[in-house]
């Protein structure tokens, strides 16, 4: 059970990480950054981004979490449970005002089969 909930908290600092991320890419000067041909001033104007910087550092923090997960668990069993990553940022986007359509919903109910699934074995 430990475990399990250490990886959930993985799994939510990887959600937070891309909502952050699409904060940092959601603004104009991202945008013309991206919008440019590759260049240093392009992805400094990126890295400067607070959203992005925080984005990255969620994942980063997310990823040493998953480190304890795979110290007890095999990747068999871990690796699906990140689609709870799924089923949270659907959850977390449409609180945001993100359009969740039938099909995507009925997806994400999969996804939740699934994962409850694996979780039991």
């Amino acid at each position: 059970m430990k475990t399990l909930l250490i990886a959930l908290i993985s799994i939510l600092l990887s959600v937070g990480a891309q909502f952050m991320l699409k904060e940092g890419m959601s603004g104009e000067g991202s945008r013309l950054a991206m919008a440019q041909a590759p260049r240093a001033y392009g992805l400094m104007a990126l890295l400067g981004n607070k959203y992005v910087l925080g984005g990255f550092f969620l994942y980063g923090l997310g990823a040493l979490v998953w480190l304890k997960v795979l110290t007890e668990w095999d990747v068999s069993k871990a690796y699906p449970l990140v689609g709870a990553g799924f089923i949270m940022a659907v959850a977390v986007g449409q609180m945001r005002g993100e359009i969740v359509s039938p099909m995507r919903f009925a997806g994400v109910l999969l996804i939740c089969a699934g994962v409850a699934i694996v979780s039991r074995t």
